[in-house]
């Protein structure tokens, strides 16, 4: 795995999207329904993937559960952020490998305690690299995976969520958003 074959694409890319900013803005999308119990498919481009719960949660055990494929997210995340600029910085790197864990208190989930929240206090991990180069190369490398690597990013800073609420239309409404904190429908009075 030490071929650096990604360096040239990491390098012709940040040259290309500093060159052109506005192409740098992509926007990726998931469509996902439940279909059973707590058990729902997710849609991500040609893919699908399924998300429960485990019993003790109200699922089936299925599949993973959305905070597991969060902290999957973390994990991949890094070891693709790794890879690619191991190889622009030439960095040998033979192998890369995340484990996570995360730390919810379910009170906040199941709203026992309205202080507690329902998200991960505490997300810890180890990243194992295979690799021949010093310890500082590998501390420059860190540095730098953990400036870039989107998911820690998003785990890490608070980022603007807007989830629009609406119904599927009825009879006699073209249109059932509900709008507005207090789920009203929009138009009554």
């Amino acid at each position: 795995m030490r071929s650096f074959t990604f360096g040239p694409l990491v390098r012709d890319t940040a040259a290309a999207l500093a060159e052109a900013p506005d192409a740098a803005v992509a926007t990726f999308r998931v469509d996902s329904r439940q279909v059973a119990g707590l058990l729902s498919r997710v849609r991500v481009r040609s893919f699908a993937v399924d998300v429960d719960e485990p019993p003790s949660l109200g699922g089936t055990d299925a599949a993973p559960n959305p905070v597991e494929l969060a902290l999957a997210a973390l994990a991949t995340c890094q070891e693709i952020t790794y890879r690619l600029h191991a190889d622009a910085l030439g960095i040998p790197l033979d192998g890369v490998s995340v484990s996570i864990e995360g730390v919810i208190d379910l009170r906040g989930f199941f709203a026992v305690d309205d202080a507690v929240r329902p998200g991960f206090t505490a997300i810890r991990g180890t990243v194992l690299l295979d690799s021949p180069a010093s310890p500082d190369e590998l501390r420059r490398l860190k540095a730098h995976v953990d400036d870039h690597c989107p998911v820690l990013d998003l785990v890490s800073n608070p980022t603007p969520v807007e989830l629009e609420l609406r119904t599927p239309p009825s009879e006699t409404s073209e249109s059932a958003q509900l709008d507005g904190p207090s789920g009203q429908l929009a138009g009554a009075a």
